[in-house]
């Protein structure tokens, strides 16, 4: 049997990189990995090279970006990838293409998030995100499958962003965890390796579309960061700043996942609690 290829932008990133080490374990795959290091799509050279490696029948993972976007400068610098990237694959027949966006594509709203939610993003990052999909669905169409993971959190995340993975390393650092507000907001954090684990199915498989990946259940930052200061075994290590500024997200992030276990029903995403308690050692 002809194995399949799959071509992965990005390689070296915290999802992307995940995604890789699962689908090189697989006989019937081909994973070609570019590293930014290897392939840097804001260099124009980066498209010959490019139209060397790609084959016709490919399936490609996009996960190369800049992120999280913070400025216009940002924000033009991912959108110039893609041009590099179209003249990299023109003439090719792709089978497949999966693009790793974010659900900051949504607008704010208390309601769960689904798949058919408007998209109207609030954020720079989330602007990026959305131009760049649709960019791709006006190329591939039928072929596309758009990913739009919440907050991811794991051993290596190379971000440090408010949430599980900072909390920890700053226990871990003796230093304290500081909260915003009382640290009320709620958000849906999902573990990276059941990121990785949907996001190889979805490059070996026939589906395509959206899919929204989270796990459908919320947690408060203060409980996220009090069950990490109790397992720590350390005491007094939270603190709170005062807001200078509304809520993101109205403080409330929350999604409809019967899409997503319509079509993974065998993958069952871990609880963040419960996975802190397993991981913490590993962060």
């Amino acid at each position: 049997m002809k194995k399949k290829r799959v071509v992965i932008l990005g390689s070296n990133g915290f999802v992307a990189s995940h995604v890789s080490n699962i689908l090189k374990q697989q006989k019937s795959v081909v994973c070609i990995e570019l590293s930014k290091k290897f392939l840097d799509l804001s260099k124009n050279s980066s498209s010959k090279k490019l139209k060397k490696i790609v084959r016709n029948d490919d399936c490609i993972f996009f996960a190369a970006a800049r992120a999280p976007v913070k400025n216009m400068e940002m924000l033009i610098y991912n959108l110039l990838f893609l041009e590099n990237f179209f003249k990299g694959i023109e003439g090719k027949k792709i089978k497949k293409f999966l693009y790793l966006s974010s659900d900051a594509v949504y607008h704010d709203t208390k309601k769960k998030i689904s798949e058919i939610t408007p998209t109207n993003p609030t954020s720079l990052h989330g602007y990026m995100h959305l131009l760049r999909e649709n960019y791709f669905k006006d190329y591939f169409n039928d072929k596309l499958c758009i990913l739009r993971p919440t907050l991811i959190y794991g051993d290596k995340d190379p971000h440090n962003g408010y949430g599980p993975n900072k909390f920890v390393r700053d226990i871990k650092n003796n230093s304290n965890i500081h909260l915003f507000g009382k640290g009320e907001e709620k958000r849906d954090h999902i573990y990276v390796e059941d990121v990785a684990k949907i996001i190889s199915e979805l490059c070996i498989n026939n589906l395509n579309g959206t899919f929204n990946i989270a796990t459908g259940k919320i947690y408060s930052f203060y409980k996220i960061s009090k069950t990490i200061e109790i397992i720590s075994g350390k005491k007094n290590k939270i603190k709170f700043l005062k807001r200078r500024g509304p809520m993101p997200h109205l403080g409330h992030r929350e999604f409809n996942t019967r899409k997503l276990k319509k079509f993974f029903s065998h993958i069952k995403t871990k609880d963040l609690i419960k996975n802190l308690k397993k991981q913490y050692v590993n962060y």
